[in-house]
């Protein structure tokens, strides 16, 4: 009897605590995984914080290419665009082009969020928004590029304009793109079974 009166206050007091009864999973069940700088964060954790840091370099960026759109913009009303030949507005006009798609490709996550809004595809807006920043930062580069051409050709010729353009086009190269790369292919090579570019989920692993 004592036994069966031990058993039925068992069952009773585990009825009574319901759920709450349930004995904790192991840290799988958090959903924590151990990244690459020792952070511990859920999937969705490392998600937000991608997020974070990509608004917080798009607001640099996005000065950068409306600075740039607005100076074009207003150049073609300039008294002095008129003595422009043929090569300037030709530059001018390529240049007016890439800083259009640079504003396109910069503002182009902030739309796409706007429009999955609630719809739980944060992973799908972080890499697509990284791929298309990164396009945007080629044609800004481009544009700035082609901006110094332009001023240089109107103001010293076509010579010294080429120069500068080519020596203004080296430390963007260099710092935007060459060095990132070569420091990205470095970190892949600590670990050999990871490829260069990664699968999405080795890149949340990593990131």
């Amino acid at each position: 009897m004592k036994t069966t009166s031990s058993t039925t206050g068992i069952s009773t007091s585990s009825s009574l605590r319901g759920p709450a009864a349930r004995p904790r999973g192991p840290e799988p069940a958090s959903g924590r995984v151990p990244s690459s700088d020792g952070r511990e964060e859920t999937a969705r954790e490392r998600l937000d914080r991608n997020l974070d840091e990509l608004n917080g370099e798009l607001r640099v960026v996005i000065t950068g290419v409306q600075v740039l759109f607005a100076f074009l913009l207003v150049v073609p009303f300039d008294s002095g665009f008129a003595r422009i030949g043929p090569f300037g507005r030709a530059v001018y006009f390529i240049t007016l082009l890439l800083a259009a798609l640079a504003a396109v490709c910069t503002i182009a996550p902030s739309a796409e969020h706007r429009f999955l809004f609630r719809h739980d595809d944060k992973r799908h807006i972080v890499f697509r928004a990284n791929r298309v920043v990164i396009a945007g930062l080629v044609f800004l580069a481009t544009a700035m590029c082609g901006a110094l051409l332009l001023v240089a050709t109107t103001l010293f010729g076509a010579a010294v304009g080429a120069i500068t353009v080519g020596l203004a086009a080296v430390p963007f190269v260099l710092l935007w793109f060459v060095l990132p790369v070569m420091r990205r292919a470095r970190v892949a090579q600590q670990d050999p079974d990871e490829p260069f570019w990664g699968k999405p989920d080795d890149r949340m692993r990593r990131w």
